[in-house]
This record gives structure tokens, C-alpha cells and sequence, in this order.
């Protein structure tokens, strides 16, 4: 039997605690940040704190039916949602890892749980990889000014926005992304801990979250140097200022003195 899984970035933030009080079904795992559903047999639901929501079993109308109940509760909902899919193939012989494929011997529903975890992991890194383009496609550009002009063309309120959306971004990531932890229950069960470790290497979750840190990491370092460039300019210009009005002084003294 093949089972699919579709994962989407549906929204910054979802208010689990809210959707869990008006979603009236049979939870298996609940906690602060993820609600997982046993809707029914090889039908799953996986609702993320962090904007993410997956399914299993579910149609392509069933999908967008949920997505449309599920947006009241989102926080800056997207109308383009990032997605992909994984599928499931069980009774197999052994675990393989194939392009966007799984074989399993037995899909019982913690191993279930721990692939839509590990493929919605997937998504949501393509979600900050995507917002750490942006951010360095802009810090090239004011990178290539000064490299031209000799200058920066940001002023201080647009570099301190600019700041903000880097750090907002990183606290992002710190918060929501958990990649290089694993469920507890892979703690005590040797074949779930192999299953991890095996899902991400196959959707290279550690490499791609380096990539993002890395990149994050670049564009603090320009930051830091565009700071510093802003600061002295204000000091350079902060110095005219004595000056002129050192000079304004002088002049009103030899005015005064000699008339």
C-alpha cells in the first residue's frame, strides 16, 4: 500500500490551543507547539505552532476544505503555500530510502508521526530558505552600492528595520525549528531512532539548516559593517556641526568686539 503525505507552510503561526478547543477529533500527541490527529484508518492529521500543517489520506478537496476552516486561527496567512510531498510505501521488507519516497515493513502510527514530522521539517526549511534569499539578494545589492558609490544608501530607521527582520528571523528559526532534536519516544525505541536519523539524511535537514545559519551569518556580518558606516557618518556629520557652530560663535565674538 502507498501512502501520501503532502506538507504545506500555510502561515507564520497557527493558534494551536484555539483550533484544538474547535477541532473535535481523536488526538493521539498534543503539546505547546503540534497537534497530531488519528482522523481514521491511514488517515492523519499533523498541525504545527509554526504555520505548518500536514496530511495524510487526505484528498486534494478534503485538503483545501481544512485549509479554508483552519484560517481563522492563522496568524499572516499566505496565499501561495510552499508544499511537498513524500510517500509511504508499507509492508515492505526493510526500510528504504528512496527520492521522496519511504518503504517501511510496518506503518504503525508512531513510525507515521515521526515521517509527516520530518517531511513538514522539510518545508518549513524551505520556507526560511527562501526568506534568507531575500535578505542576502538585499544585503548584495547595498553591498554592490558601496562597492560603486563609496557610500551606503540606507538611513538609520531603514537600517534599524532591516536589523529587525534579520533578527526576527533568526529568533524564527531558534524558536520553531527543532531539528536536531528528536521526539521522546525515539529515545526509548531503537527502530523509531533509526527511522530519524534515516528521514533526515534523506531530506537533509542538518545540511540545509547550516545553509540558512550560514547565510543568516553573512548577513549579520554586513549588517555589523553597515552599522559601523552609518555611526560614522553621523559622527563625521555630528563633527561639521561643532565646527560650524564653533565658527558661528567666533564670528559673533569678533563682531561684538568690534562693533
Amino acid at each position: 500500500m502507498i501512502l501520501k503525505v503532502t506538507s504545506f507552510q500555510v502561515a507564520d503561526s497557527i493558534d494551536v490551543k484555539q483550533f484544538r478547543s474547535g477541532f473535535p477529533a481523536v488526538m493521539h500527541h498534543a503539546d505547546t507547539d503540534e497537534l497530531f490527529y488519528h482522523i481514521s484508518e491511514n488517515k492523519y492529521l499533523y498541525v504545527f505552532k509554526h504555520g505548518l500543517v500536514c496530511f495524510l489520506g487526505y484528498t486534494e478537496t478534503e485538503i483545501a476544505s481544512f485549509l479554508e476552516r483552519l484560517h481563522p486561527y492563522c496568524k499572516n496567512y499566505f496565499t501561495q503555500h510552499l508544499s511537498d510531498e513524500f510517500d509511504i510505501e508499507t509492508e515492505a521488507r526493510a526500510i528504504n530510502y528512496g527520492y521522496n519516497k519511504i518503504e517501511i515493513p510496518a506503518s504503525g502510527i508512531e513510525e507515521i508521526r515521526l515521517i509527516m514530522l520530518n517531511a513538514s521539517q522539510s518545508v518549513a526549511l524551505d520556507h526560511y530558505n527562501q526568506q534568507t534569499s531575500l535578505l542576502l539578494e538585499e544585503t548584495n545589492y547595498h553591498t554592490q552600492v558601496l562597492e560603486l558609490r563609496g557610500k551606503i544608501d540606507m538611513g538609520g530607521v531603514e537600517l534599524k528595520k532591516y536589523i529587525g527582520r534579520t533578527l526576527n528571523l533568526k529568533n524564527k528559526i531558534a524558536q520553531h525549528l527543532y531539528i536536531f532534536d528528536s521526539p521522546e519516544e525515539t529515545w526509548e525505541d531503537e527502530n523509531l531512532n533509526k527511522l530519524d536519523i534515516g528521514l533526515k539524511k534523506t531530506f537533509d535537514l542538518q545540511s540545509r539548516f547550516r545553509t540558512i545559519q550560514e547565510g543568516l551569518q553573512i548577513v549579520k556580518e554586513n549588517l555589523e559593517l553597515f552599522k559601523d558606516l552609518l555611526q560614522y557618518r553621523n559622527s563625521v556629520w555630528l563633527e561639521w556641526v561643532i565646527i560650524i557652530l564653533i565658527l558661528v560663535e567666533v564670528i559673533n565674538l569678533l563682531i561684538e568686539k568690534f562693533l
